[in-house]
């Protein structure tokens, strides 16, 4: 059974250069820097009914850089600072070349989110600094925003496709997503 039986578009986000500072591996909650405007962004978009899901690669797992302990204190501390607006992180430990189902642009998470919650799908947005997270919107025939932040900048010029938003960063992003 479902979380939640009212159908609602989602917005997924990329959570490393998206949500918080792109740290390389980050395995320390000491290392979390969350961007000043995250938390307004969330909250723009949680008035205006959408849910909102973390869908995160996280390879440091099968790296053996961190644990998935750590990395589930680290999500803890990010709902804590937001103030537990994040509906659900989804995260794939596994490591690229492992052809897994779950890591993005795979629809693992995204196929979990429409399982644990009523999704409309159509509605939805899925919001990142990479290229894979640009794919993975495309792949789930969900509208698509790139963020300039963390990867952003570098990972525009390697687009196959346009996003149908490429913006500074989430807050941005947000404002525009509300627009249409």
């Amino acid at each position: 059974m479902k979380n939640n039986t009212q159908t609602r578009p989602a917005v997924f986000l990329d959570r490393d250069g998206t949500l918080i500072e792109e740290v390389n591996f980050l395995s320390r909650v000491e290392d979390l820097r969350i961007f000043d405007y995250t938390a307004e962004a969330i909250s723009l978009l949680k008035n205006r009914g959408f849910l909102i899901i973390v869908v995160t690669n996280q390879s440091g797992i099968g790296r053996n850089i961190y644990t998935e302990t750590e990395m589930h204190t680290i999500h803890e501390k990010l709902q804590s600072e937001l103030d537990g607006a994040i509906d659900a992180f989804y995260f794939c430990p596994h490591l690229p070349c492992d052809g897994c189902k779950c890591r993005k642009p795979s629809l693992g998470m995204i196929e979990a989110t429409c399982s644990d919650f009523s999704v409309t799908l159509p509605d939805s947005w899925m919001i990142g600094d990479k290229k894979i997270d640009v794919e993975t919107g495309f792949n789930a025939g969900i509208k698509t925003a790139m963020v300039k932040t963390g990867y952003g900048r570098r990972h525009i010029r390697d687009l196959e496709r346009t996003p149908d938003i490429i913006a500074e960063n989430l807050l941005d992003a947000v404002r525009l997503i509300l627009e249409i």
